[in-house]
């Protein structure tokens, strides 16, 4: 008596399934083309036209001649410039600062668990809130430092913080640092989580210090999480508007008049949507060269073998 075999194929995938997939997926990709790539789309087509909202009879397109503008536009510089000193200050004391409480916040210690999601406050709080109390905090007539300095003896009268181009500038890179650490400090305390204890084991049989540790253990493991940090911390820093904008509105002067603040006063103030547009999408274009960079430099030596 023979006995049939049995087939242990896996049966195959149909032809019409991935075609089903597609239309049934179809009105969500059309509405998420709709809301996000026409948008986009359309901002593009306006950079490349004269489109100035109080000159209507001047409409046309003009190809690149925004984007060339830019180049010889000194307000344009300018913000460029305070952008990205504010950016590299931003990203740099963020970064260092975010490393330093993820460390001690993978520490064993009371109250650990309490501390972690009390840090995360200032990264929750929206920017137009966390703006108005930073605003409340340097104000020159009732704010609270200026009133502790005082209630201390440090300083005699009340200062206006923010009516000078240096001290306006430290603000808002500490309002921005303010509302940006959190966050960082989260996605390198993950990064320190996952360093396997055995390699700080190692580390300590081969007689290594704290700085040894640290910079052969703790960085090469962590080079991956400072990297999206770093790509993080720069977009949000190059883009930042509403903390500048609420603070200081670009003044005093134009010390604080940073690019997206500028790129929303061409828009809005001045109407000139089509030179409002081309200004975003140089913002868009810096901070994508800027974001490929960092990927080009940390990638490959953030590569490690468990």
């Amino acid at each position: 008596m023979t006995s049939t075999p049995t087939r242990t194929d896996r049966p195959k995938a149909e032809v019409g399934d991935t075609a089903r997939a597609w239309l049934l997926n179809a009105p969500a990709l059309l509405v998420i083309a709709l809301i996000i790539g026409f948008p986009i789309g359309y901002s593009f087509w306006l950079s490349l036209q004269r489109n100035n909202l109080k000159q209507p009879g001047k409409r046309g397109f003009i190809g690149i001649d925004n984007y060339v503008s830019l180049i010889t536009d000194q307000t344009f510089l300018t913000s460029i410039s305070i952008t990205t000193l504010f950016t590299v200050v931003v990203v740099v004391i963020t970064t260092v600062l975010s490393l330093i409480l993820a460390m001690v916040l993978n520490e064993t210690f009371v109250g650990r668990g309490v501390l972690r999601s009390l840090i995360l406050l200032p990264w929750a709080i929206p920017g137009v809130v966390g703006g108005l109390m930073w605003r409340w905090i340097f104000d020159a007539k009732v704010g609270a430092l200026n009133g502790l300095l005082v209630g201390l003896g440090v300083i005699d009268e009340y200062q206006a913080f923010l009516a000078t181009p240096t001290s306006a500038f430290f603000v808002i890179v500490a309002a921005e640092v303010w509302g940006m650490l959190p966050f960082a400090a989260m996605i390198l305390l993950a990064g320190l989580t996952a360093i396997p204890s055995e390699m700080y084991d190692a580390a300590r049989v081969d007689r290594a210090g704290a700085l040894q540790r640290f910079g052969q253990v703790t960085l090469p493991w962590l080079l991956h999480p400072l990297l999206m940090v770093l790509i993080l911390q720069t977009m949000g820093a190059f883009r930042a508007f509403d903390i500048v904008f609420l603070l200081t509105g670009g003044g005093p002067g134009e010390s604080t008049n940073v690019i997206a603040l500028q790129a929303v006063r061409t828009a809005l103030t001045y109407t000139d949507v089509g030179l409002g547009s081309a200004y975003a999408y140089v913002i868009m274009a810096i901070t994508l060269v800027i974001s490929v960079g960092y990927v080009v430099v940390l990638h490959k030596r953030g590569s490690f073998e468990v």
